[in-house]
């Protein structure tokens, strides 16, 4: 029971002017209060009374739970009695104590004492102890033993705690079924146990009643909870093999056939661990047998996962065992004591009885075997070039049937490159063609072929023999480049180029080779190294750009040797890397250069057979046209030659004077020319100078000799001193003001230099010309992969003089028709 505390208040006051300060000490005593949980009414009814003993008047006030803080509305205090009042019940559950503050105010407000206060609830047993669940359920073996602890229920009661009304025990109020053999029982921490024997036959489940009840002292409450208790089957029957069906028989070299199947029968529960069967094989030696449980019928199905061997017997005898996955159990009451567990009796492990078991039969049945090869893999030696014929090897095989005697022959299985033959009775192997070890076939020197024997049956049965040829090596090869063509850079020293050879032979028939240079290669070329799988093959500074042919000689380390020719491109290395492209470049310009000088020859050859066929005219008429400027062969009006066509004394007739140019001469001339009627613009003739110089400067070296030139009717010659060119006046002024005489050995060049000075005058006049746009032939590559063009070589001087001096046995029998008489 609580109470009120009691406090010791000072109380103080003041006396008025010079009065000194007095200290007055009051006791009182407040009754200590206690509200009973769930107190019936009627409220509001009186709790008690506050007395404080005062010679003044004080006013009352009560704060705190129960009146202005949860639960709310509780508690009250009437101000001027200080009587507390309580207006409804309380649960000592949810509150089981009130805190308040307490205070006495006097007339002015000011506070004359404050006190803190503490209600007690008085508790009753309004609450039954409760269990967390209302049903439990678990799962127990069978051949669980008596006494084990199966499951803990726990009750819980939410009055006073270590009260009579909190206080309470188990007992299980009801057991279904109740067999006689089995009887559960709960201890005080709620444990729920057994005594006897749980049989899964007799019972698979169990509802237990268990009751949880206070101890009160008006009244008792309780509560109860279910507890269900599955037993589960346990081993307590032993699996029988009741049958079997299945032929009992295999053929041999067969595997995954089912021979035989077994049945069994047990009590225990269907589909449980207990009633599932697990077979054993006793007598299988060779491992040839397997057995398996059917999971729906719980048969054993035996299995050949091994062939078997007429040969090695044709009955086999096995031993079949069966139990179940779990192991047997047995349980039996034997006594019922009245205290502590009862006396029974129990079997598990060691003592289990005996499996049940059966023996069985199975026959093997002859099929026809394959021959079998007395060495399946065997090696042989023989040596390349052998001739066709030799013995290679013998290979040997049996035929094991025992249900008769069967015949069998040899056959080449795989020969890749067709070297052998085998006998088909004896078995000797000897060689078809030539072997070669260097053949594709060949693997680090060994030839494998396979060989079989099949025998006579139905089907016929192939046995199969691996034969390895070690190839003996055999010099039968030279060395050999490994490329015919390398690039060297130019250079102002001796530069190595590396050359790469190889032999198909084998050591010590092969490398390393000794290189050798040869012909005349003094000052050039030379080996260093010269032994070894790699030669260094040394240009001298002498050897000129272009390609190159070297001739080689390798030898291996026997002596055996080869001749090659080696292809060098000597190049500057800093403009191309690659010789081979550069030279196939420059060879194309040097064709299309031939080409242009081809072209203008033949095109000089024309102009000559013309000017010597239109000579043959007695009288020359000249046409004017006006779009001969462009053109290299001018148009003119030509009559063909009449059949009095006579070869004149002289094929120019020119003045053997000296000829001096003057200036008035020229303007002379140039004042003719215009009043011509075939004259040409005035601009023609004012580059005259340039144009002559331009010509002297390319043909004052040509002196064709010993031929004979007619002009064509586009000139004409006046007072031996000067030619017309189509109606145009020119004059040939001597370098330096010199004076030469005109012969017909110097014509040809004077009819020449005419010619492509009239050329070159009708080009710079043509100011009309169409504007072609300029033709795209290849696009400039990148700069850093600019290369350089090979400079084009420039022959002598004289080089066109001397092609011309000789244009052939047919150009000569024509010029001849109008040459005169020599003198």
């Amino acid at each position: 029971m609580l109470c009120f505390f009691f406090l010791l208040v000072f109380y103080s006051s003041s006396a008025t002017c010079s009065e000194l300060l007095s200290r007055h000490r009051r006791n009182w005593i407040i009754d200590s209060f206690t509200i009973e949980e769930g107190h019936p009414g009627p409220f509001p009814y009186e709790l008690g009374k506050i007395n404080l003993e005062r010679d003044y008047q004080i006013h009352f006030e009560l704060f705190g739970e129960g009146i202005n803080e949860e639960p709310i509305g509780v508690l009250s205090i009437h101000k001027e009695s200080g009587t507390v009042f309580v207006h409804r019940a309380v649960d000592y559950e949810e509150k089981n104590m009130f805190q308040l503050k307490f205070q006495a105010i006097k007339t002015d407000f000011s506070i004359d004492t404050k006190i803190g206060v503490e209600i007690s609830i008085l508790d009753i047993n309004d609450n039954p102890p409760r269990f967390p669940v209302d049903l439990f359920e678990i799962s127990v073996d069978e051949k669980t033993p008596q006494g084990s602890p199966l499951l803990t229920v726990v009750a819980y009661d939410r009055d006073q705690r270590g009260t009579p009304n909190s206080t309470f025990h188990y007992k299980i109020k009801s057991v279904a079924p109740n067999p006689p053999d089995t009887k559960f029982t709960i201890a005080e921490s709620g444990s729920i146990s057994f005594k006897g024997c749980l049989d899964h036959e007799v019972a698979e489940m169990f509802t237990v009643v268990v009751e949880a009840k206070d101890h009160g002292d008006v009244v008792s409450l309780s509560s109860s909870t279910t507890v269900v208790i599955y037993v589960q089957d346990g081993n307590n029957h032993l699996p029988t093999i009741s049958g079997q069906t299945g032929s009992g028989k295999v053929k041999e070299g067969e595997t995954g056939t089912s021979p035989l199947r077994l049945h069994v029968s047990d009590k225990d529960t269907p589909n449980s661990r207990a009633w599932r069967a697990k077979y054993t094989i006793q007598g299988d030696e060779g491992e040839h047998f397997n057995i398996k449980t059917d999971p729906d019928t719980n048969d054993g199905i035996l299995t050949v996962i091994k062939p078997l061997d007429f040969e090695g017997g044709a009955q086999v005898e096995l031993t079949i065992s069966v139990e179940n996955e779990t192991p047997y159990s047995s349980c039996k009451v034997r006594e019922k004591t009245p205290r502590g567990l009862w006396k029974v009796d129990s079997s598990e492990g060691d003592d289990d009885p005996p499996s049940h078991s059966v023996k069985v039969v199975i026959e093997v049945e002859d099929i026809n075997d394959p021959p079998l090869f007395s060495e399946t893999v065997k090696e042989a030696v023989l040596k390349e070039n052998a001739p066709i014929g030799t013995w290679v090897e013998k290979v040997t095989a049996v035929d094991h049937d025992s249900s008769q005697a069967r015949s069998f022959v040899y056959k080449v299985g795989n020969d890749p490159a067709g070297w052998v033959t085998v006998d088909p009775h004896t078995g000797d192997i000897t060689t078809s063609e030539t072997p070669d070890r260097e053949s594709p076939h060949v693997v680090n020197g060994v030839y494998t072929i396979l060989v079989h024997a099949v025998d006579e049956g139905k089907p016929p049965l192939t046995g199969t023999a691996t034969l390895n040829i070690h190839v003996i090596d055999q010099n039968d090869n030279v060395p050999h480049l490994t490329v015919d063509y390398v690039d060297v850079c130019v250079s102002d020293g001796p530069i190595t180029t590396n050359i790469t050879a190889f032999d198909l032979d084998d050591s010590p028939f092969g490398g390393p080779f000794t290189f050798e240079l040869l012909g005349d290669v003094n000052r050039k070329w030379k080996m260093d190294p010269s032994y070894g799988y790699i030669a260094g093959l040394v240009k001298e500074p002498d050897v000129l750009t272009g390609l190159h042919t070297i001739y080689l000689k390798i030898s291996d380390m026997q002596g055996m040797f080869g001749s090659y020719k080696l292809s060098v491109t000597v190049c500057d290395c800093s403009v191309t890397s690659n010789c081979r492209n550069r030279a196939a470049t420059t060879t194309g310009a040097s064709g299309a250069i031939g080409g242009v000088v081809f072209a203008s020859l033949f095109l000089l050859l024309v102009l000559l057979l013309m000017a010597i066929v239109i000579t043959c005219k007695k009288q020359f008429t000249t046409i004017e046209t006006s779009n001969s400027s462009g053109e290299t062969l001018l148009v003119s009006n030509i009559e063909a030659p009449g059949t009095d066509c006579q070869v004149p004394n002289s094929v120019l007739a020119l003045s053997t004077d000296k000829m001096h140019y003057r200036s008035s001469q020229r303007e002379s001339l140039h004042d003719r020319k215009r009043h011509s009627s075939n004259s040409k613009t005035e601009g023609n003739d004012g580059n005259y100078v340039r144009e002559q110089n331009s010509i002297r400067k390319h043909f004052t070296d040509y002196r064709p000799e010993n031929v004979s030139h007619q002009f064509n009717d586009d000139w004409i010659q006046t007072n031996g001193n000067s030619l017309i060119a189509n109606g145009n006046y020119r004059n040939h002024q001597i370098d330096d003001k010199r004076t030469m005489k005109w012969n017909s050995s110097s014509a040809m060049d004077r009819t020449l230099r005419a010619l492509l000075h009239k050329k070159l005058s009708h080009r710079e006049t043509e100011k009309d010309l169409p504007e072609y746009p300029p033709h795209l032939y290849a696009d400039e590559r990148d700069s850093d992969n600019f290369s350089e063009l090979d400079r084009i070589s420039i022959h002598d001087e004289d080089s066109i003089e001397n092609a011309l001096k000789d244009l052939g046995p047919k150009f000569k029998k024509l010029a001849s028709i109008c040459k005169p008489p020599h003198t």
